[in-house]
């Protein structure tokens, strides 16, 4: 799963994109690349409980992705390419002073609009091409309806596909399809403040979700000890850093879950996209197992924790066999059995 840092040039997504990954990257316009680890009370209470020789969080890979280089400016080449390459869009708004007042409502749309342009090139370019073929089938008709959509001057987010058009779509790497978080990057006198209404209803009213923080903040706070970290967020009227907030937002936008398996070797979180069967589930952990896949135990984290251990969730029907086909739960805990690889 790889989100990625967009925006117009000065909007603080470098400053943001170090404080979330602990790196310190330069402020260049280049592609910078960077893992978080996802923090997670659930697997720090398995771990307590396990003692197992290693913990490992689930990831999220984040991008620095590079924008134009001054507001106003068209999105180059390089920097669509990139955009191509995310699963999400995490699209910074300076809401700060600075040089000039901010005006994140006017970022917001001329850099979808931005996404837009691209799109209908594309489309454009495709359906050019199809009627010199001479080829009207169903691949040109639903271009012309994404042509139009687009010339209307909104995103294809907007637009409902079925599975079938999905996989017609899907190497065209349309930008505007993909799911986008606005993030207000705010002043710290504002970190604990919602976003602001008018912002959220546009973000809402172009398919996209929104949060506000306040990178500098975050970049305090990536350069304190642990231990004093809660007394400045306090002081700040803030409950927890803005990066467990930035991912319980990617994972929404992606639909994604996490799973978990325990043991005295290691006990770990996986990720996979809410819906996903057990075998899908499997094949996270090693390839040979969604392939040879017979069934899982399954029990759910606050079962186990309220059983205790794994003999009494047994004991009270807490833990279960489940097929390939079992929808697995945000929270499962998995003990998967499989046969001989085929």
């Amino acid at each position: 799963m790889r989100a990625g840092l967009a925006g117009f040039a000065r909007s603080g997504k470098t400053t943001l994109f170090n404080a979330l990954t602990g790196l310190n990257r330069g402020h260049e316009a280049k592609l910078h690349l960077g893992a978080i680890k996802v923090p997670d009370s659930r697997l720090d209470k398995l771990s307590a409980m396990f003692k197992p020789k290693k913990t490992t969080p689930a990831e999220v890979l984040l991008a620095d992705l590079p924008g134009p280089r001054a507001k106003g400016a068209s999105l180059e080449s390089e920097s669509l390419q990139a955009l191509r390459e995310v699963d999400a869009l995490c699209l910074v708004l300076c809401a700060f002073p600075a040089e000039a007042p901010p005006d994140p409502l006017r970022d917001l749309r001329d850099y979808d609009a931005e996404l837009i342009l691209s799109d209908l090139q594309v489309a454009e370019k495709r359906l050019h091409r199809l009627k010199q073929e001479r080829n009207t089938g169903g691949e040109f008709q639903e271009l012309q309806r994404l042509a139009k959509h687009l010339e209307s001057g909104a995103p294809l987010r907007l637009l409902g596909f079925s599975d079938a058009e999905d996989q017609v779509l899907a190497h065209f790497g349309f930008l505007s399809r993909k799911p986008m978080l606005v993030v207000a990057n705010v002043a710290e006198e504002d970190a604990a403040k919602p976003v602001d209404p008018a912002l959220a209803e546009a973000a809402r009213t172009l398919g996209a979700e929104s949060i506000a923080l306040s990178a500098e903040v975050e970049a305090e706070i990536a350069q304190l000890p642990p231990e004093e970290q809660p007394e400045y967020l306090s002081s700040l009227d803030l409950s927890e850093p803005a990066r467990a907030r930035f991912l319980r937002a990617v994972y929404a936008l992606l639909h994604q879950i996490s799973f978990f398996t325990v043991g005295d070797d290691e006990v770990r979180a996986w990720t996979i996209k809410r819906g996903d069967g057990a075998a899908r589930a499997a094949g996270k952990i090693h390839s040979d197992l969604e392939k040879s896949f017979v069934r899982a135990e399954v029990m759910h984290y606050d079962d186990f924790l309220a059983a205790g251990n794994e003999h009494r969730a047994r004991e009270l029907g807490k833990l279960r066999l489940e097929g390939k086909d079992y929808a697995v739960h945000d929270g499962d805990i998995l003990t998967v059995r499989a046969g001989r690889a085929k």
